[in-house]
C-alpha cells in the first residue's frame, strides 16, 4: 500500500519540478544556509519542543537533502531506490500509528527548514496533515527600518506572549493590535491557547471560503480587522454560521488593508462636487419626503467644553441653514461604554446621519456600522482607516501656521509658548506650523511646548521659568469661562491681551456635507479600496482667523495677505527644507509635503523646544483618546 502511496507523491514531486523549472524557479527545496549567507544575524534562540504547522515548513537546513525532493516537499527520487523504501516505511506508520516523533529545525522569519527529518515533513505533507512537533533554534536577523524585518520583529513580540506560531501579519501594528484586543502583553495560558486556536480554525475555513485567499493580506490582517469590529470575548462566542454571515459584512474592512494607502483623504469639497456633479434639483423635491435626522454624540455638555461647544455652534447652524430638509438631535455625555445603547437610541429616532464628536466613540461604533450601513456615521478623528466609519476633520495647522507668522513677528525676546492638550494625530501638525510660521518672521524664534494634560500641569509656572510673554493657547473660551486665555495673547502689564483667534467653522463643514449627502455626492464617492476620512481647510471656509486690534496694521496685513494665498493653494505651511529635532531632513528644498505625511507627523521641528509626552505622563481623563489616536514621538 505504501509503495502506491509513495508512486503518487513521487508524480507530485515531478510535476512541481517541471513547474518550477518551467516558470524559472529553483525547483528544489530551499536551503537555509544560502539564503544566511546573503543575510546578517544578530543572535540564536532556543525555543524547545514546538508544533509547526507544516504550512510554515518551506526547506532544508543544507543542501544534503535538497535535491532529494521538489520545492513542494514531495519525493523526487525514483521508485526502488533506498529512499523511496524509507518514505514508503514512514507513511506505513503514519497510517498505522502517526508520526510522532519530532523533527529538529531552524526558524527564520516565521519560515522553517529541516535539520533532520525531511522525509517525516514530506509524508505528512502527502497526507495533508497540520503541523508536525519540532525542536526549535529561531535564528533572528539584524534588526533594520526594512518593512519585513519590522513585521517579524513585531512577530517575533506577538509569538513570545502567545506562542502561537500559526499566525502572519502582513501590516505593520496589526501583530500589537491583535495583543491589545486579546487582553494585552501577558502572557497566555493553555486554556487561552486553545480557544484562540479553535476560534483562529473556524474563522480561517469560513474566510477561506469567501474567498480571502485571493486578498493580498495575510489571516492575521483579517483576523485583527474582525475581533477590532465584533470584540474577543463575543467573536469567540459566535457559532460558525454566524462569523460566516459577519465575515459578509465588514468585508469592506478587509478590503481596505489590501491598499498601500488605506486612508483616502477628500482634501476639499470642491473636489466632491466637479467630480461627481452635485444634483441640485434634489434640494427642490418636496421637504416633507426628504426631511432627514442628523444625531451629534458628544462627550461631554457643550457648556464645559470649548471643542464640544465648537460643534453645538455648528449644529445650530445647520438647522438654521436647512430647517424644511434637517432635523438634528444632540447626546452628552456619550463615551466608550454607552455608544452602542446611544447609537441605538438615536436610530430609533430616526437618525440615519450621525456625527460623532470623539474619536474614542470609534472603536464600540464599528460593529453597529457594519450592522447598518444604511446608517452614515462619520466621526470627527484623523488617520483612521475603517470602511464603514467615515471621519473628518479640519486642517487647522493653516490657521496655526499664520498664528505663528505673528506671534514670531511680535515675540521680542524671540521666546514663545504653545499650550496644546492631546497628543495626538492633527495635533503635531498644528504645533510643527505653527513653529515653521513663527520662523517665516523671526529666524531666532524658540517655540517652549508644554501639554494642559500631561500630570502637574500649571500654565503660570511654565510662563514663569521660560519667560514667556506670547502664548498660544486652547482655540476659544467655553461659554461659562470668563478667562482671556485662548488663542494667541500675550501678557502686557501682567495682563493677557488677546491677539488672535483661529476659528473652526463647524457649521460650513456640516452644510457642505449635508448639501454632499442630499445631492448624492456621499453615496457615489464610495472608494471601493479605502477609507474615506474628509480634511478640508481655509480654502472650504471651515477654517478661519480673527486678528485682533491688538495685531499692528503691518502684521495684520501680512497675515491677510498669506491666508488669501493659502486659501488659493499658492502658499503651504509645509513647503521647503524642514528638521525635525535630532536633525534630520523631513522636507527637500522647492518640495511641497503630502497630506498623508503631513497627517502622519510624529515628530517635532528643530525650534520646538519640548517633547511628544508618553502616555503613563498624562492625567487619567486623556489616556482614552490618547490611546486609540495617540502619537509616539520618534527617537
Amino acid at each position: 500500500m505504501s509503495e502506491i502511496e509513495y508512486v503518487e507523491a513521487l508524480k507530485l514531486g515531478k510535476k512541481e519540478y517541471k513547474a518550477c523549472v518551467t516558470a524559472g524557479r529553483f525547483p528544489y527545496l530551499p536551503v537555509l544556509d544560502d539564503i544566511l549567507s546573503r543575510e546578517e544575524i544578530q543572535t540564536e534562540q532556543n525555543m524547545g519542543l514546538v508544533q509547526v504547522p507544516l504550512e510554515f515548513i518551506v526547506g532544508t537546513s543544507t543542501m544534503g537533502r535538497t535535491y532529494s525532493f521538489a520545492a513542494n516537499f514531495m519525493p523526487i527520487l525514483e521508485e526502488g531506490t533506498e529512499f523511496s523504501f524509507k518514505w514508503s516505511a514512514l507513511a506505513d506508520a503514519q497510517v498505522n500509528e502517526g508520526i510522532r516523533d519530532p523533527i529538529t529545525a531552524y526558524e527564520y522569519r516565521n519560515r522553517y527548514y529541516v535539520v533532520e527529518g525531511n522525509k517525516r515533513v514530506s509524508v505528512l505533507k502527502y497526507y495533508k496533515a497540520d503541523s508536525i512537533p519540532a525542536v526549535v533554534t529561531r535564528k533572528i536577523p539584524k534588526y533594520s527600518e526594512d518593512e519585513d524585518i519590522k513585521l517579524y520583529y513585531e512577530y517575533m513580540d506577538f509569538n513570545k506572549v502567545t506562542k502561537i506560531n500559526c499566525l502572519e501579519f502582513s501590516k505593520l501594528g496589526m501583530a500589537a493590535r491583535l495583543l491589545e484586543l486579546t487582553g494585552g502583553d501577558e502572557p497566555w495560558d493553555e486554556i487561552k491557547r486553545q480557544d484562540f486556536t479553535s476560534f483562529l480554525l473556524h474563522f480561517s475555513r469560513a474566510y477561506d471560503f469567501r474567498g480571502g485567499k485571493k486578498l493580498p493580506i495575510r489571516i492575521g490582517d483579517a483576523l485583527t480587522a474582525f475581533i477590532n469590529v465584533y470584540g474577543y470575548e463575543a467573536a469567540l462566542a459566535m457559532p460558525d454560521e454566524e462569523i460566516n454571515e459577519s465575515i459578509i459584512k465588514c468585508w469592506n474592512e478587509f478590503v481596505v488593508l489590501t491598499g498601500e494607502q488605506s486612508v483616502g483623504l477628500v482634501m476639499d469639497p470642491a473636489e466632491v462636487q466637479e467630480k461627481k456633479g452635485l444634483n441640485l434639483l434634489n434640494y427642490f423635491l418636496p421637504a416633507t419626503s426628504r426631511k432627514l435626522t442628523a444625531a451629534f454624540l458628544y462627550t461631554r455638555d457643550p457648556e464645559d467644553s470649548d471643542w464640544i461647544y465648537a460643534h453645538e455652534l455648528g449644529r445650530n447652524y445647520l438647522e438654521q441653514t436647512f430647517p424644511d430638509q434637517i432635523r438634528t438631535i444632540s447626546v452628552s455625555g456619550v463615551n466608550e461604554e454607552n455608544v452602542e445603547q446611544t447609537l441605538a437610541d438615536v436610530m430609533g429616532q430616526g437618525a440615519s446621519i450621525i456625527f460623532e464628536v470623539g474619536p474614542q466613540m470609534m472603536q464600540k461604533s464599528l460593529k453597529v456600522a457594519v450592522n447598518h450601513p444604511d446608517v452614515k456615521i462619520l466621526n470627527c478623528s484623523l488617520n483612521t482607516s475603517h470602511k464603514y466609519i467615515r471621519t473628518y476633520y479640519a486642517r487647522m495647522y493653516e490657521a496655526k501656521f499664520l498664528s505663528g507668522v505673528i506671534a514670531g513677528a511680535m515675540a521680542e525676546n524671540d521666546r514663545i509658548a504653545y499650550i496644546a492638550d492631546y497628543p495626538i494625530y492633527g495635533m503635531i501638525a498644528n504645533i510643527n506650523a505653527f513653529a515653521l510660521g513663527a520662523t517665516f518672521t523671526n529666524p531666532r524664534a524658540k517655540i517652549f511646548l508644554e501639554w494642559s494634560t500631561k500630570k502637574g500641569y500649571d500654565r503660570g509656572a511654565f510662563l514663569w521659568n521660560n519667560n514667556i510673554q506670547i502664548i498660544s493657547d486652547q482655540d476659544m473660551i467655553t461659554p461659562q469661562e470668563e478667562s482671556r486665555q485662548f488663542g494667541l495673547y500675550r501678557y502686557k502689564d501682567g495682563e493677557p491681551q488677546n491677539l488672535v483667534m483661529p476659528l473652526w467653522n463647524w457649521g460650513i463643514f456640516y452644510e457642505k456635507m449635508i448639501q454632499s449627502i442630499l445631492a448624492g455626492a456621499y453615496q457615489s464617492e464610495e472608494d471601493e479600496g479605502r477609507a474615506l476620512n474628509y480634511w478640508w481647510g481655509m480654502s472650504a471656509g471651515v477654517i478661519d482667523l480673527i486678528c485682533s486690534r491688538n495685531v499692528p496694521a503691518g502684521v495684520k496685513r501680512m497675515a491677510e495677505h498669506l491666508a488669501s494665498d493659502i486659501k488659493k493653494g499658492d502658499i503651504v505651511p509645509f513647503y521647503g527644507e524642514f528638521r525635525s529635532q535630532d536633525g534630520s531632513l523631513k522636507n527637500q528644498k522647492e518640495t511641497e509635503m503630502s497630506p498623508e505625511d503631513i497627517m502622519e507627523m510624529d515628530y517635532l521641528v528643530d525650534n520646538v523646544i519640548g517633547e511628544i509626552p508618553p502616555l503613563e505622563s498624562l492625567i487619567d481623563t486623556a489616556k482614552s483618546v490618547v490611546q486609540l489616536k495617540g502619537v509616539e514621538e520618534k527617537k
